[in-house]
């Protein structure tokens, strides 16, 4: 047994690897990282931290790295760097912006109405209405 005030413990770095998204699909829950050292891992869903629904192409990350039945596969999953926002370079011209916020409260209005009377809108409207929503969000947010 050896005594702890004349150890001398050498400690190791681990290296965490590191990459950028290549590509994330949120609807099927998965996506790929290409590592710094050139390989792709596998990411699925349940590896994204608490509060990320999903990841955007070019978002550089930290990950650590497990063989999976399809080869490597990311276990946790840390953002270094959030993808740089191609929105917040091409803010539209505050006209512009009136008009579509104009056209969305129209559209609200359609939804609301529907919505008193009990109906949600059809699925296809509902996607569409959302990812018109989403796109007055990131411009209002940049």
């Amino acid at each position: 047994m050896a005594s702890a005030s004349g150890d001398a413990r050498m400690v190791s770095e681990v290296e965490v690897p590191t990459g950028k998204v290549r590509f994330y699909d949120p609807e099927k829950g998965f996506g790929f990282i290409s590592g710094d050292d050139g390989s792709d891992v596998h990411v699925r869903s349940s590896a994204l931290p608490d509060g990320v629904a999903a990841l955007r192409p070019g978002t550089r990350v930290e990950f650590s790295v497990a063989d999976g039945r399809r080869g490597p596969s990311v276990l946790t999953l840390t953002v270094l760097e959030p993808a740089p926002s191609v929105v917040a370079a091409h803010r539209k011209p505050t006209d512009d912006m009136t008009v579509i916020i104009e056209d969305l409260i129209k559209m609200l209005d359609g939804v609301s109405t529907g919505l008193r009377r009990g109906r949600y809108p059809e699925p296809d409207k509902a996607k569409k209405i959302a990812s018109v929503l989403r796109g007055v969000a990131e411009q209002l947010e940049s």
